[in-house]
């Protein structure tokens, strides 16, 4: 795949010491193909690397943060760093980039507005802090006809529970059941969220990066202790798993013989709800 000339991630710095990233894609819903996933790490690592930089906001253009991966490219091409090939190579690839964000030395903070879906969502859960517009549609729809998440995350943020009830059915949660069942910290009307991330930004810059850096550790360093990166690894096994069942291998075809559309149309009619519910 050639690098993109497209301006894929907009990058500013709206006030002191914060590097705003906004994906930008918003005719595609901020579908994440592999030449925006490219300018987004090389984004968010230039911004850890800046010392006029404390915080990192991430965000998405236009109606929504992110409706998934870009299901209409080949993933396995021009992946923007190494992972090792053969089966469960997407899953592994995802997990990685995830842990890249959870590893940077800046707190990320993600503002979730519109759909969230798929990978916007294992996105959103790499952020260090997360806040939401309170109609957010937030959910993995793709538990319906491929695999359970890449990055499983649910459990570990929302509870068994709930995660189970996610994962069984594909329904999306609004922005405040996302903050209810500890998905995001904050739900709040959507004119209402770029005041409160920035502040909340500006709150988080205030600490000393070199003090910051070991708070954020301090908190992953518990989740580690208690499992949560070797169990999300073990997870790409499963993904990897269920993408070759004859239910998952049947919805790729029918992506290749209908266009990928009319699948998912097809996919989420029985449901009523994203495409087929109108919006």
């Amino acid at each position: 795949m050639k690098p993109s000339n497209e301006t894929l991630v907009l990058v500013d710095r709206p006030r002191d010491r914060i590097a705003r990233l906004t994906l930008n894609r918003p005719e595609k819903r901020n579908a994440m193909s592999n030449a925006l996933r490219t300018q987004l790490f090389a984004a968010l690592e230039a911004a850890d690397r800046d010392p006029d930089i404390a915080v990192i906001v991430l965000r998405g253009a236009g109606s929504c943060f992110s409706a998934g991966y870009d299901l209409s490219s080949d993933v396995r091409d021009g992946q923007p760093w190494y992972s090792a090939g053969g089966i469960g190579n997407w899953p592994r690839h995802v997990v990685e980039g995830c842990f890249r964000i959870w590893d940077m030395a800046k707190p990320v903070i993600g503002q979730v507005h519109g759909y969230c879906l798929a990978g916007g969502t294992e996105l959103a859960a790499a952020c260090d802090l997360l806040y939401v517009a309170d109609d957010a549609k937030i959910g993995y729809p793709v538990v319906r006809s491929i695999s359970p998440p890449d990055n499983q995350f649910y459990p570990w943020l929302v509870g068994m529970r709930r995660a189970m009830e996610m994962m069984l059915t594909g329904d999306t949660i609004s922005g405040i059941e996302a903050a209810a069942s500890g998905f995001a910290n904050r739900a709040v009307p959507g004119e209402e969220l770029e005041a409160l991330v920035l502040d909340m930004a500006s709150r988080v810059a205030m600490v000393p990066p070199d003090v910051q850096q070991i708070n954020k550790r301090a908190v992953h360093r518990q989740m580690e202790a208690m499992g949560i990166r070797a169990g999300i690894r073990a997870g790409t096994e499963l993904q990897a798993m269920s993408a070759m069942t004859e239910s998952a291998r049947a919805f790729h075809a029918s992506v290749q013989q209908g266009g990928l559309t009319a699948a998912l149309s097809e996919r989420d009619g029985r449901f009523g709800d994203y495409r087929t519910a109108g919006d």
